[in-house]
This record gives C-alpha cells, sequence and structure tokens, in this order.
C-alpha cells in the first residue's frame, strides 16, 4: 500500500486543477512543495490512525470546497484507503457507491512528476510512478512513448463474430472485458502468465453492441440488440438484472453517469436516449430524450453534468444533466456531417499543458478522425483539427491517451478500416502520424489503454482482439 503522505498528495492532485486556473506555472509548484512538506513530515513518525485520520478529513474537506470530481479512469488505487463511508455523498441507492473518492490520472500525472523531481538524492521510485515521471518530464520523445510494437497476447475466443468493444477495467493493468456481436462478454486477465479468459458471461440472446465497467469494477452494464441492458457482477459472472429497454428497441449504447454509478445512459435504435436507475430497473422521470436518428455513440464530461450523444444521421446532441434528479435537458446540436454516422464519441477535460480546452474526440464515417473543442457550458463544439483515417462503413472508435503529458504534444488512438490502429499527436501541426500498428486482418473497431499505458487492446471485426506491449527502453 503507497504510504499516507503520497495518498495525501495524489488527493490534492485532485483538486488542483481548482487552484488558480489562470496560472498553470504555480499549480506545479504547488504539488511539488507540497510533495516535499509531506515527505519531510512523514518522518515525523506519527502514529498511523492519526495520519488516516487526517487522510480523510483532508479529502472530505476538499470535496466541499471544490465539489465531487470524478474522471474516467481515476486514480483509485491511491484513493481506495481513503474513508468516506461517512460521507452521505459517496453512497447512491441501495448503497452503490459513487466516485466522490476518485481522483484523474490527467491530475495524477502532476503529483507523479512532483514525487520524481522532488525525491531525495539516491533514493528509489516505484517503477510505475518512476516510468510515468519520466515521460511527463520530457526525458523520451512522443513517438518513443508510443513506440507500441510487440503483441503481448491475441485472444480469439469470439472469432466468429465482431468485437465493437474493448475495455480495460479501471485504474487495472492487467484486466480487459470485450464484448461480441455472438451474445457473450469476456473477461480476461494478463498476469500472470499466460493471459486467460476468466470468465463468459452469457444471457443475451443477440449482439451484446456495447458495455461499460462501475468505477470500482464491480459490476458491468451491457446493451444488447435484443433490446435488454443486464447487470453483471464481474467477480463471478452472476447476472444480477435484465432491464428491458423502455421502448423495447434495439440497445445500441450505454455509458455510467461518471458521479453515481447507480445511473446509466443508454441509446437505442428508436432514436432515444434514455437514464436508467440500475437499482430499481426503472427509466428516470426527465430523463429521456429523441435525437434525429439511432443513438450509437455516448459520453460524459468528467464532473458528469455535461452529456453528448452521437447518431447515425450525423448528428451530435449535447444535454444538460440534472445531478440531483437524472433529468436531461437537451441544449446545443451539431450536425458533423449529415448522413454520415457518428460512431465513437470521447470526452476530455484537459488534452496537454498547452492544449487547456475540454475537448471531444469524434468518429463520424467521414475517413477523419475529428478533433472539437468544448466552447462553453452547454457543450458547444469547434473543430480544431482532423486526422486521416480510413471510416466508411465500420462502427469505429477512438480514445484519448489516459495520461497526460507534460511535455510537448499529446496522443490520441483510434482503430480504422485499414485493419491498422493509428496514433495522431493532437498539438503537432504537421505530421502528426505517431505510431501505425498492423497486424489485424479486418477493420479495427475500438482501442483500449490500461491505466499506465504499458499495454493497447484492439479489437477487429473478425473478433480478434489483440493485446500489444509498449516497447521497453
Amino acid at each position: 500500500m503507497a504510504a499516507v503522505w503520497q495518498q495525501v498528495l495524489a488527493v490534492d492532485a485532485r483538486y488542483n486543477a481548482y487552484r488558480t486556473p489562470t496560472f498553470p506555472q504555480f499549480r506545479t509548484q504547488y504539488i511539488r512543495r507540497r510533495s516535499q512538506l509531506l515527505r519531510e513530515n512523514a518522518k515525523a513518525g506519527h502514529p498511523p490512525a492519526l495520519r488516516r485520520q487526517y487522510l480523510r478529513l483532508r479529502g472530505q474537506l476538499l470535496g466541499q470546497r471544490y465539489g465531487p470530481l470524478s474522471e474516467p479512469g481515476s486514480a483509485r488505487a491511491y484513493s481506495n484507503s481513503i474513508d468516506f463511508e461517512d460521507d452521505p455523498r459517496a453512497l447512491g441507492a441501495r448503497g452503490h457507491r459513487r466516485s466522490v473518492s476518485r481522483g484523474s490520472y490527467q491530475l495524477q500525472a502532476q503529483m507523479n512528476r512532483a514525487v520524481y523531481e522532488d525525491r531525495p538524492p539516491g533514493s528509489v521510485v516505484p517503477t510505475s510512478a518512476a516510468e510515468a515521471s519520466r515521460a511527463m518530464a520530457g526525458d523520451t520523445s512522443l513517438s518513443e512513448n508510443y513506440a507500441f510494437a510487440g503483441m503481448y497476447h491475441v485472444f480469439d475466443q469470439h472469432v466468429d463474430e465482431a468485437v465493437p468493444r474493448v475495455r480495460f477495467a479501471n485504474d487495472d493493468r492487467h484486466r480487459l472485458a470485450c464484448c461480441s456481436l455472438d451474445g457473450s462478454i469476456s473477461l480476461c486477465q494478463l498476469v500472470p502468465a499466460p493471459p486467460t479468459v476468466l470468465r463468459v458471461l452469457r444471457g443475451h440472446t443477440r449482439g451484446v453492441s456495447d458495455f461499460a465497467w462501475s468505477l470500482s469494477n464491480d459490476i458491468l452494464v451491457s446493451t444488447s440488440l435484443d433490446a435488454t441492458m443486464r447487470i453483471w457482477a464481474s467477480e463471478d459472472g452472476r447476472c444480477i438484472r435484465e432491464i428491458p429497454d423502455p421502448d423495447s428497441a434495439e440497445l445500441l449504447c450505454c455509458t455510467f453517469q461518471p458521479v453515481n454509478n447507480n445511473l446509466t445512459v443508454v441509446g437505442n435504435a428508436k432514436h432515444n436516449v434514455h437514464v436508467m436507475n440500475i437499482s430499481t430497473g426503472k427509466k428516470v422521470k426527465g430523463g429521456s430524450s429523441k435525437l434525429t436518428g439511432r443513438v450509437l455513440a455516448l459520453s460524459f464530461d468528467a464532473p458528469g453534468r455535461l452529456l453528448w450523444a452521437g447518431d447515425d444521421r450525423g448528428s451530435v446532441f449535447s444535454f444538460l444533466f440534472d445531478m440531483a434528479t437524472g433529468k436531461l435537458t437537451k441544449a446545443k446540436r451539431l450536425v458533423v456531417h449529415e448522413g454520415s454516422p457518428v460512431t465513437s464519441i470521447s470526452a476530455r477535460s484537459w488534452v496537454s499543458r498547452e492544449a487547456r480546452d475540454p475537448s471531444l474526440l469524434i468518429n463520424a464515417c467521414l475517413n477523419k478522425l475529428l478533433l472539437y473543442r468544448v466552447v462553453d457550458n452547454e457543450g458547444t463544439l469547434q473543430l480544431k483539427r482532423s486526422f486521416p483515417i480510413e471510416q466508411s462503413s465500420h462502427p469505429v472508435r477512438s480514445i484519448f491517451c489516459p495520461l497526460m503529458s507534460f511535455r510537448q504534444g499529446a496522443c490520441v488512438v483510434t482503430g480504422s478500416e485499414d485493419m491498422c490502429v493509428h496514433f495522431f499527436d493532437v498539438e503537432r501541426a504537421a505530421k502528426a502520424a505517431v505510431n501505425k500498428l498492423q497486424g489485424h486482418s479486418a477493420p479495427v473497431l475500438d482501442v483500449s489503454f490500461n491505466c499506465d499505458e504499458s499495454l493497447l487492446a484492439s479489437s477487429d471485426a473478425s473478433g480478434m482482439v489483440i493485446v500489444w506491449r509498449r516497447e521497453q527502453k
């Protein structure tokens, strides 16, 4: 378990983006100085119980000052030992844990860099922090940091049908899940060797279109062409609940509300978005809205106050999400390209130190990957740039790389119908392509990083899942 002072630093790093927002260089100095003081104070040898109490109280005070924060792929490993059980805000309906105790990897990067730069001479930094810190400090180039070349493992348990979605568990290096149009979901473990399929979740009678891990990784939600969503226990693969779509339509996508995991948003083939309470199995009152086409993609911003939904007519809608009731209010609509299905939306609160604006990454069957800037609190989008890929008909997805960069540049990764995985630097004016992975024999539909970017998983239309390993330096 990490030292308590490192856990305190993780909590501070989580809220650091809200300190002096117009002076980002001060925030870095603050975290470095905070790291130094906490490390020196740790030598005083205070009783462990007293230090844990300080950690809990500081976390609660920061939460009251800045409000609960969350980000997909949050730093759960640092915050699990923080006791928020006494805080009623930390529990949703039926006691399901909300994510108020979770920081983000974007801010953890600041912490890692502070730990690395302020370490005493001759001290040893834990491997994961050291690797991240070297990358943050710019010791290697962007191309070197994303030099994924070797195949770590190939999973072929779904070779009869396409695998539209593959996802690593949150804050986890070695747990992976993928869903298939054969109607099943596979839970895989990459370590210890050899990698294995732990269990296969069966129950849907038609293809599984999408799934999502809860932030605590204890449950998964899946949507299917059989017009149902299912709630699964990841520990034993048990189906906890089956919920029919309110419109009896094919369900095409889903996402957890990032602050309250009792709420899941689904999109269906009858053009509707629904907010569902997974504890009750009921649709939330006021939590439905109609789009212009079949709903193919969903994504929340980090605080969970904005939701974007994309349809097969080429439109992206933004919704204001009422945190107290789950009600949706339609805000803005952007026509990306009339008639070009929007197959993927990925939101990120900031891309790099040089690109501080919230951003949206969109695939839309245009033979381009599109990067948008979010310009206001209603989710209005402004095109920043595009990257060439092959996508004209398949539901290709893309992601932001999870670790934030303190050097020049920041990367995104996407599938493509040319059977390759493409890496692009969103801040590079020319020659944005950073890397291209070849190995699939069908269009690449989805990509997913593990929490420290040491492994990348990709899935294709033939059902193959490849786990790529970053080159060791």
